[in-house]
């Protein structure tokens, strides 16, 4: 189970959420060339005293930290990364200097629900 978990100073509403979430699955799915129905994602809204960057610029901040399974090429990584940061650049005016992802990668047995225990990429 792929975790994307945001932390961001945008205030989005509901809406604005579900929208985001839902391309964040989509598109990770089809880069990442598996199902969707794995897939988490959180979005946790922060006050803008809480978040900093070196580098940004004045505007929200938006982080990524994709914690993922092992396995998959730097390139599948890359689109993904570039898609959902040109998203909140497009639909939420976040700067481009202010957006930024990191990938850490786990064993497939390393990500686990109740009903399950992941596997390698060949397993999936």
């Amino acid at each position: 189970m792929p975790l994307l978990q945001f932390a961001t100073t945008l205030s989005l509403s509901p809406a604005e959420r579900e929208s985001f979430v839902a391309f964040v699955t989509e598109w990770y799915a089809e880069e990442m060339e598996t199902s969707a129905g794995h897939v988490a994602v959180t979005i946790a809204e922060r006050e803008p005293s809480a978040m900093a960057i070196g580098r940004g610029v004045e505007g929200p901040l938006l982080f990524l930290d994709a914690e993922v399974r092992e396995g998959r090429p730097f390139e599948y990584k890359r689109a993904f990364a570039l898609a959902v940061m040109e998203r909140a650049v497009d639909a939420f005016g976040v700067p481009e200097p202010n957006c930024k992802v990191v990938f850490t990668e786990h064993a497939g047995e390393d990500m686990m629900g109740v009903d399950r225990v992941g596997g390698d990429w060949e397993d999936a």
